[in-house]
């Protein structure tokens, strides 16, 4: 082992050794410029792989910190995005309904006055949609409703209010099988009943035999009494095959959020003429010929398509 007085001794050496050894370099460096600077490249060639290993944890940390930072950022911005978006579509269901009440201004003016039509916005809380019902809850708070209004999004026609409860309604969408909604076509400007039938597309039926929908023709609701609001828009005409006329809603019915009921209340019957197509009534027990109806006739009330015939 080395004595204290030798390790004394080597500490003290160290120092001055150091310094005669930088300026040896120094003078070296002066002296034989080219051959130190070959020295120092290859000093640099050799050294600089090993330096590229140890920098590549911190290089690699670093990249993944801002990438950290760019989602956070990203998360807050699309954050911002939906809210203006819903802004946006709030803002646009209040443009649609100053331009429904600017046209109904200017009937007044021209036309004579019409009966006025107060709304309730309210907030779907809960989707029955499923194989034999297609419907959706609203929140209406204390507000009055009328069975049969109107219900609309801020694109087209949603649905009718089929029952109502103290602080919710339930809305029948244009989609269900028990849905019947008069249309008119805007092109042609014929008649047309739309029939839902549990599907995306409800059928279009009961038009003029001499005027067949266009593909792409826009309908809109047909006011057929006093009740109906008519020139809302529905949707458009589309053909699964030849002479299967569907129609393609407007409204999102997969993604209701926020749905108006304007007030109304009224029938949709089928348009009668002798060049369309009508549904025959249900046959009821007093109606049928004094008879007692039998079990499949009673069932038979409840089949919408059951009972279709020329005429």
């Amino acid at each position: 082992m080395i004595s204290i007085h030798t390790r004394q001794l080597l500490s003290g050496l160290v120092l001055p050794a150091f310094v005669f050894v930088a300026v040896g370099i120094i003078l070296a460096g002066q002296i034989w410029s080219d051959k130190m600077a070959r020295m120092r490249m290859a000093a640099v060639r050799e050294v600089g792989p090993v330096y590229q290993a140890l920098l590549f944890p911190q290089r690699q940390f670093h990249k993944w910190q801002l990438t950290l930072q760019g989602v956070g950022d990203l998360l807050a911005e699309n954050a911002r995005l939906r809210k203006e978006n819903r802004k946006l579509a709030y803002w646009y269901g209040e443009a649609q309904t100053l331009k429904q009440e600017n046209t109904r201004l200017k009937s007044v003016l021209h036309w004579g006055a019409e009966g006025a039509r107060d709304y309730v916005s309210g907030w779907v809380v809960r989707d029955e949609s499923g194989p034999y019902l297609r419907a959706v809850l609203l929140g209406v708070g204390g507000h009055h409703v009328t069975a049969g209004s109107l219900a609309v999004d801020e694109v087209g026609l949603v649905g009718r209010v089929s029952e109502v409860g103290p602080q919710v309604v339930r809305v029948l969408l244009i989609e269900d099988a028990a849905s019947r909604i008069p249309v008119t076509l805007q092109n042609s400007g014929g008649d047309a009943m739309m029939i839902g039938d549990n599907t995306p597309y409800p059928r279009l039926m009961y038009y003029n035999q001499n005027i067949h929908p266009e593909e792409g023709e826009h309908l809109v609701t047909r006011a057929q009494t006093a009740g109906l609001t008519g020139g809302i828009a529905v949707g458009r005409v589309h053909y699964l095959a030849p002479g299967q006329a569907v129609v393609v809603p407007d409204a999102a019915l997969e993604h209701l959020d926020l749905v108006r009921i304007f007030d109304g209340d009224f029938m949709p019957e089928g348009p009668i003429s002798s060049d369309r197509v009508r549904e025959k009534p249900p046959l009821l027990p007093e109606q049928h010929d004094g008879n007692t109806p039998s079990s499949w006739q009673n069932l038979r009330r409840f089949l919408p398509f059951s009972s279709l015939q020329n005429g």
